[in-house]
């Protein structure tokens, strides 16, 4: 039989993190290969393609609300609620200068064709202009009653106009030369979401959250802006809850200041996006034809997009307000059952390139939509990715597909989301539960199926096959919080709830009519705990189940009867998790006593106990045919077991909250992890490439010590420096420099060495330098190394290596000693110079030599006067005693002495 090889170590890649926070402003780079968006007080720079967060920049502690890009995409323009305005450099992610804008957070952002000039709009009504070289303010405009919601340039340079449009319902047209507003368009009667400017420069469309509402049966409706002037009566199906709706975009003539014509859009429009002629989109409705064949008008009809608040895309016609297309349902999930109600579209761009559309969900998603020819229809919209920009808490995860390429999620929300583990694309949602669902696990059924199934805290138990719900199992008086699949047979499902019971559900011939949902049969059902049960295992041959509840124990039952077998006890505390083993007859469990446990099946006994978490222990499963595990806890730990030695053989600390979710690949042997922090890590069994990596190392560390080796004997300081830096061999580098510091005339090769050094060694070299600068017998050296580093590299760039300062701070003190030590020893050799010239051994010319010996009989003089001063004798015993006046007369006898 062959041996086992253990897994060692498992590398992390972190795939989805939060990259946006509701309400926060995005921006769309003009190649559509990125977004800026607001997350908190951070701005997250996203791949469009599969939302990997290339970049962060850091703000300044208070939440972002507005962002806009220059047109070449080089700088980001940034406001938050602190007020300021910042201009980000995105290729060095530094902030390039920084202003107060207004007296109030900024609500909206742009910036003109050319880049230098930027608009702002913001809560204190104001309306400003900056030139973004200077940070100056060029234009202030008032007028606006209330907030500033949106502010637009207009798309040609060389019309110098600015419009806002506010809160108060007006929409104002400022003059950049006059510097004074030009219209007042007051048409609208709430809020002025979005602005957008025709293809022949001369209409605006303005969109709102205009809602006219009128009781029926007894109104009818006269709208005055309307080109032609009709009485309207009210139509059922215009309805919601006896009242009718109405929310217009209104075009308006820019050379008279006059309202063109008003399409009614029956939703509270969030974004109006123009649609050019030329572009696919356009090409794509069949327009261009009739276009062509109509004669030249000079108000040619706009073709334009709007999102709102019932989450479908639609596209106008401004001649005769038709609607030229609208999506037969909506792509944003239903929150809840019970009212209806869906997170609509809270704003939308059209992507350059004709790239298709991007939709932003009032729950933070971004739906990109790509143009697809139908048979049925001319013009579809088919979705082509989801990006999740925010998870909430991660609950539970599981994989799924025949090559495991999908990652189940289920989040403190109703839907279940099916990631795309390729792309990380949100491939579709599980929507039906009215609560938040708290349980899943998957499977591949006897006809090849994969099946989904849930639990939720309302009480049900669901059966998904793709995104269709093909089964519910009601019954339970109390949230479900696990659920399990059979092992072998794949032909009924085990759920536990907090009513303390077990059911075990069968859903034979439930997958061969799919087109209407049909009820699951419980088939056995027991009181089984005496607390909320929180997991369930089903045995490898289906013939056993385990239960672990808050009772601190765990159950063995025996299926399909779910007959007692044995009760496990030995935890003191809830039990969070079971899992049978693949290969042996026991189970292991995890606690909220810090311990995971072993136990056999056959008499209940705890064959292990494994600790070394320091909090609850959240999920545990098997690995490696069982003679590893994995688990995760409240710690935000995940730790990788070995069952025969009880070591943890490594400790992964990528979370920031409890690790509540714990999925393995049963293929695979993928990991995937997820928690409190919002955060789903995936980890790669990184066992054979670590080891391969390390032979190379050691391979290449041979052929470099060789190197290095022929460098020494050819005396080529400088390539075995280098050379020794690639190997961080300190003590050889200390060796080199050792050798070099007693040679003469060696400063210049020392100099070329350290030239050569890129930013990393650097930063290593000074390191190296505070470690032999804190010992007495290599100070030496290191203050000759300083001496050079100091001497060859500029000051400007020592500083600029980052985590200098701290190396510095180290330096500092040992220096100051050793320079203490030195000078305390050179005083000491002047003093034995001075001795021994009062005693003639010194030629009276050794003055001459040393210039320092005149300062020092001074000195010296000084400190014999003041000790004979402080002994209390006479100045004829002062004279008579000192050593330099009787060396000075020639006394052979005081000299002798």
């Amino acid at each position: 039989m062959a041996t086992t090889s253990y897994k060692k170590n498992y590398r992390c890649v972190p795939s989805l993190e939060q990259f946006y926070s509701q309400g926060s402003a995005v921006a769309v780079s003009s190649d559509g290969s990125f977004l800026a968006c607001g997350c908190d007080d951070k701005i997250k720079i996203v791949d469009s393609s599969n939302s990997s967060i290339i970049k962060t920049l850091e703000g300044d502690s208070e939440r972002v609300t507005a962002l806009t890009l220059s047109p070449n995409d080089k700088f980001l323009f940034s406001a938050s609620s602190s007020r300021l305005i910042t201009v980000w450099d995105l290729s060095t992610s530094k902030p390039l200068r920084q202003w107060k804008g207004h007296e109030g957070s900024v609500r909206g952002m742009t910036c003109d064709a050319s880049g230098g000039i930027l608009a702002t709009a913001g809560e204190d009504r104001l309306v400003r202009v900056w030139d973004v070289d200077g940070g100056f303010c060029t234009h202030n405009f008032k007028g606006h009653e209330q907030v500033v919601t949106s502010v637009l340039f207009h798309p040609n340079p060389h019309q110098l106009l600015l419009f806002s449009g506010s809160d108060d319902g007006k929409v104002r047209v400022w003059d950049l030369v006059g510097r004074k507003c030009t219209y007042v368009l007051d048409k609208h009667f709430s809020t002025v979401t979005s602005l957008a400017v025709a293809e022949d420069g001369y209409t605006l469309l303005s969109g709102g959250r205009d809602k006219a509402r009128f009781q029926f049966p007894f109104t009818l409706i006269y709208y005055d802006t309307l080109e032609t002037y009709v009485l309207v009566f009210v139509c059922i199906s215009s309805f919601k809850y006896g009242y009718w709706c109405l929310s217009v975009v209104n075009l308006w003539n820019l050379r008279e200041g006059t309202l063109k014509k008003t399409v009614p859009t029956y939703e509270m429009v969030e974004t109006v996006c123009v649609i050019h002629s030329g572009t696919h989109f356009y090409s794509s409705l069949g327009l261009n034809e009739t276009s062509t064949a109509k004669k030249k008008e000079s108000s040619p009809p706009v073709i334009f997009l709007t999102v709102g608040e019932r989450g479908v895309v639609r596209i106008w016609n401004s001649e005769g307000a038709i609607c030229l297309f609208e999506q037969g349902s909506s792509d944003v999930a239903i929150s809840s059952n019970k009212d209806e109600l869906k997170r609509g579209f809270v704003a939308a761009v059209l992507m350059p390139s004709d790239q298709g559309l991007l939709c932003l969900t009032a729950d933070q998603q971004f739906l990109f939509y790509s143009l697809e020819q139908s048979v049925e229809e001319a013009f579809c919209l088919k979705l082509s990715r989801r990006l999740v920009g925010y998870n909430e808490e991660i609950v539970d995860m599981k994989f799924l597909g025949d090559d495991e390429q999908f990652l189940a999620v289920a989040t403190n929300i109703e839907q279940v989301r099916m990631y795309d583990l390729a792309s990380m694309s949100c491939s579709y949602v599980l929507t039906g539960h009215s609560e938040i669902v708290l349980c899943l696990d998957t499977c591949i059924s006897s006809s090849g199926k994969t099946l989904v199934v849930t639990g939720s805290k309302d009480n049900s138990v669901r059966l998904w096959e793709n995104s269709s719900c093909i089964g519910i199992g009601t019954g339970h008086m109390g949230a479900v919080g696990a659920v399990a699949f059979s092992k072998k047979k794949n032909n009924f499902i085990v759920s536990g709830s907090s009513d303390r019971t077990l059911k075990v559900w069968s859903f034979d011939g439930l997958q061969d009519n799919g087109s209407e949902i049909m009820n699951l049969r419980a088939k056995a059902v027991v009181a089984a705990h005496d607390k909320d049960i929180n997991s369930l295992a089903v045995a490898p041959n289906d013939n056993l189940v385990c239960s672990g509840s808050q009772d601190r124990t765990a159950c063995v039952w025996r299926l399909p009867d779910l007959v007692s077998v044995v009760v496990l006890k030995g935890h003191k505390r809830g039990i969070w998790c079971v899992e049978f083993s693949p290969v042996d007859q026991c189970v292991i469990t995890a606690s909220g006593d810090k311990t995971i446990k072993i136990w056999a099946i056959s008499d209940g006994a705890c064959l292990k106990t494994f600790e070394g978490h320091t909090s609850s222990i959240l999920r545990v499963s098997f690995l490696t045919r069982g003679t590893q595990f994995v688990s995760s806890g409240a710690d935000g730990l995940v730790k990788l077991w070995t069952v025969k030695t009880n070591e943890c053989i490594a400790t992964y600390d990528q979370h920031e909250d409890k690790v509540w979710a714990l999925a393995v690949g049963k293929k695979t042997e993928m990991l995937a992890t997820g928690g409190g922090d919002a955060v789903v890590n995936l980890w790669h069994d990184s066992t054979v490439e670590d080891k391969e990596e390390a032979f190379r190392k050691e391979e290449e560390g041979v052929l470099k010590g060789q190197e290095l080796e022929n460098a020494l004997s050819d005396a080529n300081y400088i390539k075995a420096i280098k050379i020794a830096f690639e190997l961080r061999r300190p003590h050889k580098l200390f060796d080199l420099f050792s050798e070099l510091f007693r040679k003469k005339h060696a400063e210049d090769q020392v100099d070329k060495a350290l030239q050569s050094l890129g930013i990393d060694e650097q930063y290593q070299l000074f390191e190296y330098v505070r470690e032999w600068n804190s010992k007495p017998k290599l100070c030496s050296v290191a203050q000759f190394v300083l001496s050079r580093v100091f001497s060859t590299l500029p000051p400007k760039e020592i500083i600029e290596i980052k985590g200098i300062s701290e190396i510095l701070e180290g330096l500092i003190p040992y220096t100051q000693r050793h320079f203490s030590r030195a000078d305390r020893l050179e005083r000491s050799t002047l003093l034995l110079d001075y001795t021994l010239h009062g005693m003639s051994v010194i030629v009276n010319d050794y003055q001459m030599v040393n210039p320092h010996f005149n300062i020092l009989m001074k000195k010296q003089r000084r400190c014999w006067e003041k000790f004979s001063i402080q002994n209390n004798q006479t100045p004829l015993q002062r004279q008579n005693s000192c050593p330099q006046r009787n060396a000075s007369r020639g006394n052979p006898k005081k000299v002798g002495k």
